[in-house]
């Protein structure tokens, strides 16, 4: 799976997107896109990115993996990435 660390998106932390993440997901899916969310709790304990966003399948054409402190911070790289692949996610 194919992990962006080489560079980071500037993030608006107000866009609102962890208001919208479930709703991204469906269209995702709707798309034939196999999203995922997940918070892992021994990553938060040690202050390490704890919200893993992956998604693979349909139009894309490789797999994207983000991590975040945050839903918003993983959701919203997440989007970047996606768009990059050429999903043009109505957000």
């Amino acid at each position: 799976m194919r992990h962006h660390k080489h560079r980071s998106p500037k993030l608006d932390p107000d866009s609102g997107v962890e208001d919208v993440t479930l709703v991204i997901m469906e269209w995702l899916g709707e798309q034939g896109v196999a999203p995922m969310l997940r918070i892992d709790v021994e990553r938060m304990r040690e202050g390490k990115p704890t919200w893993t966003f992956a998604a693979g399948g349909g139009p894309l054409p490789y797999p994207i993996r983000t991590e975040g402190l945050s839903v918003a911070e993983c959701i919203g790289t997440a989007l970047h990435y996606l768009r990059e692949a050429g999903l043009a996610v109505p957000f």
